[in-house]
């Protein structure tokens, strides 16, 4: 019988995009040559790359795998279509064992009695058992690198032309190995950047949340003039300061001006990852790592790579992670989430917290370490209570932003509203100002603005004191603690709801995100004031 037109073969290969599917066409093409009893086709690759192996399976070096078998056994009860087996992992090294030898020199190997070898044959019991008669082996070549061994056992001496349609069998077959990497790793390649582009997006829309940074105050002016000098530098920078004082905004601030600007910034809130996640997260995973890991994944300090990662909430981050963390900001080195391989990326980090980090090492729950690592250059953002100068600025920027958005006209925002804001108290910083001003544009009658303030007539609270009656001035320190002893009761007395009819902020007359807010800043927990009884 004629061996097979190699065309038609190539031809079937040229056809095939993934690596099973080549090594499939390849290993069933050679089996069904005449008078070929077995045919096997090792590559060369890491234990973690192979999918019979466990990652950290025998030598760290690299090592032939089995990748596909095909054969027709004498023997009753063999499979000689299984990948696994005593002689699924070879070393790569010159040796007595055929296709050790045959990957560590690139030198192809052809025996024409297995009967009477004695250097190569290491079970001939095996070889008479199934009436083997010959052997030959070529190294999958592919630019001058072995890539594997591709050998038949046959029934019958290989005379020159079957040694010669297997040589060539196997150049076909580096090539097409080859290209089917080369697909694959471009399939990867794809899909990473499918993910880093709809972060981007996501990132895109999230950036207009306050649009720009709006204020002339002497507060805020120190700001900038932090960020201008630490941009430039390559130094971590720390953002301090209550939650919605625009916390964020300044640490793209900080990127748009710094060398990096060219890169990604790369946004993780802390306080929304699950616990479990956060080490996928940070550092990404390989499929298969863990449940649901159907697919690799790039994790946020990879996707910053270059750029700048901007940790907002850092101080929900773990303790067990938190050493991890620190391993990469210290030498930029991490790895992925079930993969042994070590990756290194260059990132500047900015984080960002409205916690006392300071208590929260004196706690145990965040380490000294890290804190200073992180905080090399510390910036405060002032609360919008201590810039009430630039309220009209951001009233009127968020007036236009928000009728833009509702498609309405832009309603006449009046002097005595204005004022009102100003003398307000804004828990909630810029975030809750902007809320105040989209709900009036919703409720805006006649063209003219009114905002829904506590009360309905703005707080005049001065900001370092309360005046009562009787002229008795009372310290600001102390009014916080009046003011959360009373917000405390109103919880309890509404049973902990905040909004609702009966809910606390009914009971207080103040809107109920305005409270969320509040509550926030007077750093209560209502679920452990519950729970205390308190």
């Amino acid at each position: 019988m004629d061996l097979e037109p190699l065309p038609e073969i190539i031809l079937a290969l040229a056809e095939q995009r993934s690596l099973g599917a080549v090594l499939k066409t390849i290993i069933e093409a050679v089996a069904r040559q005449p008078e070929v009893a077995l045919a096997r086709l090792w590559l060369r690759d890491s234990d973690s790359a192979c999918p019979v192996c466990s990652p950290g399976d025998g030598s760290v070096l690299p090592a032939l795998h089995l990748r596909a078998s095909a054969g027709a056994p004498l023997a009753g009860g063999k499979d000689w279509g299984r990948s696994d087996g005593s002689f699924h992992r070879i070393p790569i090294a010159p040796s007595n064992l055929k296709i050790s030898h045959i990957a560590a020199t690139g030198e192809s190997l052809l025996i024409q009695n297995l009967a009477e070898d004695r250097r190569w044959v290491r079970r001939p019991e095996w070889v008479a058992a199934e009436g083997l008669v010959s052997f030959a082996g070529h190294a999958l070549v592919f630019r001058g690198e072995v890539l594997g061994v591709l050998a038949v056992f046959r029934r019958t001496p290989a005379d020159g032309d079957c040694f010669t349609w297997l040589r060539t069998m196997a150049t076909a077959a580096a090539i097409a190995i080859a290209n089917a990497r080369a697909f694959e790793e471009n399939e990867r390649l794809r899909r990473e950047l499918e993910q880093e582009r709809d972060y981007l997006r996501e990132e895109v829309e999230e950036a207009g949340a306050f649009g720009e940074i709006l204020g002339r105050s002497p507060a805020l002016q120190r700001v900038l003039h932090q960020v201008q000098l630490v941009a430039a530098t390559g130094a971590n920078v720390l953002v301090l300061g209550e939650s919605g004082t625009g916390k964020e905004l300044i640490a793209r601030a900080i990127h748009n001006r710094s060398p990096r600007a060219h890169k990604a910034l790369v946004k993780v809130n802390c306080g929304s990852i699950p616990r479990e996640l956060f080490e996928s997260e940070f550092f990404g995973h390989v499929r298969g790592s863990f449940t649901g890991a159907v697919r690799d994944r790039l994790g946020r300090f990879q996707l910053a790579d270059g750029g700048t990662l901007f940790l907002d909430e850092v101080g929900e981050i773990p303790l067990e992670l938190q050493s991890k963390l620190l391993r990469v900001l210290q030498e930029g080195e991490f790895e992925r989430v079930g993969d042994e391989a070590t990756r290194r990326v260059n990132v500047r980090v900015v984080a960002a917290t409205n916690r006392d980090l300071k208590k929260e090492i004196a706690e145990g729950r965040f380490r000294l370490d890290l804190y200073y690592r992180l905080g090399v250059f510390p910036i405060e953002v002032p609360p919008l209570r201590e810039r009430r100068e630039d309220i009209p600025e951001l009233v009127g920027h968020f007036v236009r932003q928000a009728a833009l958005r509702f498609h309405v006209a832009e309603p006449a925002v009046p002097r005595r509203e204005l004022e009102r804001a100003q003398g307000y108290d804004w828990p909630g910083n810029v975030r809750e100002l902007q809320n105040v001003v989209e709900r009036a544009i919703i409720v805006s009658h006649r063209g003219k603005l009114v905002l829904d303030l506590p009360g309905g007539k703005g707080l005049t609270v001065p900001i370092q004191a309360a005046v009562v009656p009787g002229g008795q001035v009372i310290p600001e320190a102390v009014w916080r603690e009046k003011e959360k002893a009373n917000v405390l009761a109103a919880l309890r007395q509404a049973g902990y709801r905040i909004s609702g009819k009966g809910g606390a902020a009914e009971l207080l007359g103040v809107n109920p995100a305005t409270l969320t807010s509040r509550i926030k800043v007077l750093g209560i927990n209502p679920r452990e004031a519950r729970q205390s009884g308190l």
